[in-house]
């Protein structure tokens, strides 16, 4: 096992926040100032807590049960509203509204949660976590107010589900079709079902 293998660095960092915890826990039992000094505190190594990428997307169909779909300029293929949640302490639920805003000119403001999907880690991709919304049905007056953002997106359109699913992305695909299938909340793992677990 090297060390650019990631289970060893996970395990290597885990050891030096164990290592780290017991030595406070010794000074403390000790009756010693667990930082004497500003020198003990600057000498501290900085450990980065462990941080996972995620995104939300937003289901938006009309009143024929077609799906709101959008080109992006940055990639192939078609998708879906949704981008990347903010690091600042911005919830799923926000950015997924966020995202609608900002990418259709739409106002998102009700949404059920349908699906979550684990994505790992690959070379052309960071992985992450992706939630999914199912944003219900909008007006045909509401969705002809559409406008683009155009640094980002190229075109929309509104199409049947079946006709739709082929356009998407292999990831966003497989969230939609398993969102559509069931009423429930459906976990993913790479965009498949889960050994083990269940969705009744």
């Amino acid at each position: 096992m090297t060390s650019s293998d990631p289970t060893s660095a996970r395990l290597q960092r885990d050891q030096r926040y164990r290592a780290e915890e017991t030595s406070l826990i010794d000074v403390v039992r000790a009756g010693e100032p667990i930082y004497p000094d500003l020198d003990g505190i600057l000498d501290l190594p900085q450990l980065a807590p462990p941080t996972i990428p995620a995104s939300a997307g937003a289901l938006i169909r009309d009143r024929r049960g077609r799906l709101l779909i959008l080109k992006p300029t940055y990639k192939g293929g078609w998708t879906i509203p949704g981008g990347v949640i903010e690091a600042d302490g911005e919830s799923p639920w926000d950015a997924c509204r966020r995202e609608a805003m900002e990418e259709t000119g739409l106002e998102v403001t009700t949404g059920r949660l349908v699906c979550v999907d684990f994505l790992r880690p690959r070379p052309e991709r960071p992985g992450g976590l992706r939630f999914l919304f199912d944003c219900g049905v909008l007006d045909d007056a509401v969705l002809a107010t559409v406008v683009l953002q155009p640094e980002e997106i190229s075109e929309h359109r509104l199409v049947a589900l079946p006709e739709a699913l082929p356009l998407l992305s292999g990831p966003v695909r497989r969230r939609v079709r398993a969102a559509r299938k069931s009423g429930r909340v459906r976990y993913l793992e790479d965009g498949r079902p889960v050994p083990g677990v269940r969705h009744r």
